[in-house]
């Protein structure tokens, strides 16, 4: 049975005051303690996410076009790249699935380790179905109330048939190692933090 995004913010409440209010900080900073009723907004999160996954793509890809290496095809890869990127389809997963922002770290913490026991590299070819199919799945660990993967697959884009053996594949992918502890969920928050000042170093380079 999985944590409650709530909980684990109350979680990082308790512990001590060194080091639990940077955390909360960087918490209020992504947009993970705002609610999804009323008035709809884009978390930080999903903006940070979206730059450091579409970093890593295109880093990915010139390494990869450099060295000549051949990425392992699985089913999580497409013919070609879909016309939506990475940053819309982010969006369109938060705005249409109703789960928590607290979902797109945790699904960020499953994809890593997705790609750490398999030969996988991420590329524009892969990162869509593998970000409907950990956000899915992030969604079913951690919020009270979750849609069916139907509806998941209607919001991004794929058969139902085809999301189920997507959600198969990367379960075993990751060895059904769903539990993300507070100071790997804090590590990744982190992480995305750092992706703010990173990109703006780049911007400021070009």
């Amino acid at each position: 049975m999985g944590f409650n995004s709530m909980q684990l913010i109350s979680d990082m409440e308790a512990l001590s005051p060194d080091t639990g209010s940077t955390e909360l900080e960087i918490y209020q900073t992504l947009g993970l303690k705002e609610s999804r009723k009323g008035v709809f907004k884009i978390p930080r999160v999903l903006m940070l996410l979206s730059s450091l996954l579409e970093r890593t793509v295109q880093k990915n890809e010139i390494l990869m076009e450099k060295t000549e290496i051949k990425d392992a095809v699985t089913i999580f890869h497409g013919l070609k790249p879909p016309p939506v990127s990475i940053r819309q389809y982010v969006d369109r997963i938060f705005k249409y699935s109703a789960c928590s922002p607290s979902c797109f770290v945790v699904a960020h913490v499953y994809v890593d380790r997705f790609l750490q026991q398999t030969d996988i590299h991420l590329t524009s070819l892969n990162v869509h179905r593998l970000l409907i199919t950990s956000v899915m799945i992030a969604a079913k660990f951690v919020d009270d109330a979750f849609f069916n993967n139907g509806y998941y697959a209607r919001v991004g884009g794929v058969s139902t048939e085809e999301l189920n053996r997507l959600e198969m594949k990367f379960l075993f992918g990751i060895d059904f190692r769903l539990q993300v502890n507070v100071n790997t969920f804090g590590k990744y928050c982190y992480r995305l933090e750092k992706e703010s000042s990173d990109g703006l170093q780049i911007e400021r380079a070009i």
